[in-house]
Order: C-alpha cells, then sequence, then structure tokens
C-alpha cells in the first residue's frame, strides 16, 4: 500500500482527489494550513502546516512514497493582493523543498502558462505567462521537472468537489450558473473567448492515476475548449428561462487560448466524463437545497477571501 502525501489536500482539488486516493486503497496524508477551511474533520491523516515551515515539510516527507503538490494561491486577483507572499508560497517553498530533498512530485500547475494566443497550443508550444499566477507556476515547473517530476497544466476547473470543502463560486461555469439561478439572465462580455476546461472530480482522477505511474513531464488537462457564449447556452439547457445577453468588453480578456491534450489521451488510461450540464444540474440542486447559507461569503471567492485574511493580517 502506497503512502501518499497530498501537500495542499483540504483545497478544492484536493477534496476529491484524496477521497479518490482512499477510495483506491492508499494510505493518505494531508498537509494544509486550511486557509479556506475552518475544520478538516476527513477520517483521514492530516497534519496542520504551511508550505513555508520547510523543515517541518521536509521532515514529514520522508514517510511518503508518492507527493502530490497542490498548495498554492490560485489565480490572478488573489496573486496580485501581495505578489512577494505569492511568490514565496507558489515558488520558493517548492524550489526550496525540491533543491533539497530531490523528491519527484505530483505537481497542479496552469494552462495560463500559455498566455493569449489563437492556436491550438501543446506541450511543446511557447509559453507567455500574462500574470504573477501563471508566472510563478512556470518557474515552478521547471523545478519540478529538473527533478523528474510529473506537472499537470490545468484547464479552468467547473463542478463540485467533495462534501466537505467549499465550493469555488469565482470560476467561469460556477458563477454563470449562480447567475443563472439568482438573477434568471446571463451577461457574456464578448462570448468568444476561449477556456479549455474540465470538472474538478476529473482532475482528480488524473492525479489518482499519476501516483500509480512513473510518468514525468509536462502534461495539459482539458475535457473540451469552449467559447465563453457557448458555455453560457450549455447553462441554459439547465435553466431553459434565461436569458442570454451579450455586450462589448470594456478590456481586452487575455485568457483566450485553446489547448491540445492528445498526449495525456494517449498516455493515461482515465478519459474525462463529467460535462458542463452534469455539473449545472448538480450546483442547482444544492443551492436550490439552501446548502450554502451566504453565497457572497468572500470564502467563496479567492481575491475577495485573501484580500480580507490580508486585511486582517491572518495571512
Amino acid at each position: 500500500m502506497k503512502k501518499i502525501l497530498v501537500v495542499g489536500g483540504a483545497g478544492y482539488i484536493g477534496g476529491p482527489t484524496t477521497d479518490l486516493l482512499v477510495d483506491k486503497g492508499f494510505k493518505v496524508t494531508v498537509y494544509d494550513r486550511l486557509l479556506y477551511e475552518s475544520r478538516f474533520l476527513k477520517d483521514i491523516n492530516f497534519v496542520n502546516g504551511d508550505v513555508r515551515e520547510a523543515d517541518k515539510l521536509m521532515k514529514l516527507s520522508k514517510k511518503f512514497d508518492e507527493i502530490i503538490w497542490l498548495a498554492a494561491i490560485v489565480g490572478d486577483g488573489a496573486c496580485q493582493q501581495n505578489p512577494e507572499l505569492t511568490t514565496e508560497i507558489n515558488l520558493n517553498s517548492i524550489k526550496f523543498f525540491l533543491y533539497k530533498t530531490k523528491r519527484r512530485i505530483i505537481f497542479a500547475s496552469t494552462c495560463s502558462v500559455y498566455g493569449a494566443q489563437d492556436k491550438l497550443l501543446t506541450e511543446r508550444s511557447k509559453t507567455t505567462p500574462l500574470s504573477l499566477y501563471a508566472l510563478t507556476k512556470l518557474e515552478a515547473e521547471k523545478h519540478v521537472l529538473n527533478n523528474d517530476g510529473l506537472v499537470f497544466r490545468l484547464g479552468t476547473l467547473f463542478g463540485l468537489g467533495d462534501k466537505f470543502s467549499r465550493i469555488r463560486l469565482d470560476l467561469v461555469v460556477n458563477v454563470l450558473t449562480l447567475k443563472a439561478m439568482r438573477d434568471k439572465k446571463l451577461t457574456v462580455y464578448g462570448g468568444e473567448q476561449w477556456r479549455p476546461i474540465i470538472a474538478v472530480k476529473d482532475v482528480a482522477e488524473y492525479f489518482a492515476e499519476a501516483v500509480e505511474s512513473k510518468k514525468t513531464g509536462v502534461y495539459n488537462i482539458k475535457k473540451r475548449n469552449v467559447t465563453i457564449i457557448n458555455l453560457a447556452k450549455m447553462i441554459k439547457k439547465v435553466f431553459p428561462k434565461v436569458k442570454i445577453k451579450t455586450t462589448k468588453m470594456p478590456f481586452e480578456d487575455l485568457r483566450n487560448y485553446r489547448v491540445g491534450s492528445s498526449k495525456a489521451e494517449k498516455d493515461f488510461k482515465f478519459k474525462p466524463k463529467t460535462t458542463v450540464v452534469d455539473e449545472v444540474k448538480r450546483m442547482k440542486k444544492m443551492f436550490n437545497d439552501k446548502r450554502i447559507k451566504n453565497l457572497d461569503d468572500p470564502v467563496y471567492y479567492n481575491i475577495h477571501y485573501v484580500k480580507l485574511l490580508l486585511d486582517n493580517k491572518e495571512f
């Protein structure tokens, strides 16, 4: 039975990933500072810790066969709140850990490292990060790859994760679903911008399969490329009375790119299967059941919550 350490395992990706690993029979430990959570009640080994606690993390890591590294400040806006802190967490912590341990890790990166490009992008395409978030992820990738690690460049996530971790309401599919339910209309700015998208629970499948392999290198991960206007039309299938309004964008959207994922399709057994409509239906039920007390709580929006923590000097 392999022992797996999931760094950042209490988060949006970490939640379904740890559940899946346990279901597959792995012995899992979560290392997490609970930035967005107030408790961790899963029946899984848990160590409360920050990735900047280098000695603590290095000592703990010796006990494990595989390490999945998910911990990060995520999103352009959240990262800009404190660039120095972002660099410490997203880059320097990984750089120092790998310099000291020489470990292979399985690392969550982002397709936004490609920037805004018109052509279909593969793992060999030029990277042009346009935000601090993308830049720190790209720089961290280099250290992972230098130690024969595995990098997943993830498309834009959507949907529900596990039963414990918070949902993110700042992701395009999720926020459009919420707006469709509350406002009965969707305002789409531009609409022709492309996004590679994938359900968070499908991402978990890739991480679970990766711990059983010795694969290294970079993999683009997505289910499909889709324009924002077509996403709105998919959501309308679940909310047929919703009206879609398109309007001119007040600024250029730099998150406009399509990626190819044929490398992952060839090398991994798992194939993404969760559709936008599947997850919109699940989120609709969750919202209608009033399982979230306050949908405007900053905790569901990375940029707002990170700003709040920084303002209160809690981060």
